[in-house]
């Protein structure tokens, strides 16, 4: 992939999917440094049928990703490994469809799926990162304060998400020091 033009703007978004709380995330990249825009995150309830959880997840992709519009870069996706439990690989697959279907109603799509080890490991050095060493990773590359708190896990995951994309793709440079801030 080239290199974007020195003082280009593109905006990309990371998911985090799941059926309990799927995450969101929206960076832009300026002369190949990222900068967070948005994080977002969905709670459906246990309790609720799985049909109305589908279309809650999909009504806060829809007015996310609307709100946040134009993107003009990627849109990646941790994948799910599938499991032996066939009822989990439905319930993410579910999710991922309400995404998609919140996506294609504004031209928009997922464009790279990655693993989570591979996120992990992108972002932090480590396949085996926990939770919190992905969120401290992820406010390093962001150049975000040590005390900025995620809302969720869910939503520095879909960070983490974007920022591995943008790492691979060769979109961003090293870790920009803490001083730069957004032109």
């Amino acid at each position: 992939m080239t290199k974007p033009k020195q003082g280009v703007k593109t905006r990309h978004a990371g998911l985090d999917l799941s059926l309990t709380s799927p995450g969101f995330a929206v960076i832009d990249v300026i002369d190949r440094v990222p900068y967070l825009v948005a994080t977002s995150h969905v709670k459906t309830e246990p309790s609720d049928n799985a049909a109305l959880r589908y279309r809650l997840i999909e009504a806060h992709a829809l007015l996310f990703f609307r709100e946040h519009r134009p993107f003009t870069g990627a849109i990646a996706r941790e994948i799910w490994p599938p499991s032996r439990n066939y009822a989990q690989n439905d319930k993410v697959h579910g999710a991922w469809s309400a995404v998609d279907r919140a996506l294609a109603s504004l031209g928009l799509a997922v464009a790279a799926n990655i693993t989570p080890t591979s996120v992990k490991k992108i972002v932090t050095g480590s396949g085996k990162a926990e939770k919190a060493d992905v969120a401290q990773a992820v406010r390093k590359w962001l150049r975000l304060p040590d005390d900025y708190r995620f809302a969720t896990d869910d939503e520095s995951d879909a960070a983490a998400v974007i920022l591995a994309h943008l790492i691979s793709e060769n979109l961003i440079g090293g870790i920009a020091p803490r001083e730069r801030t957004r032109p």
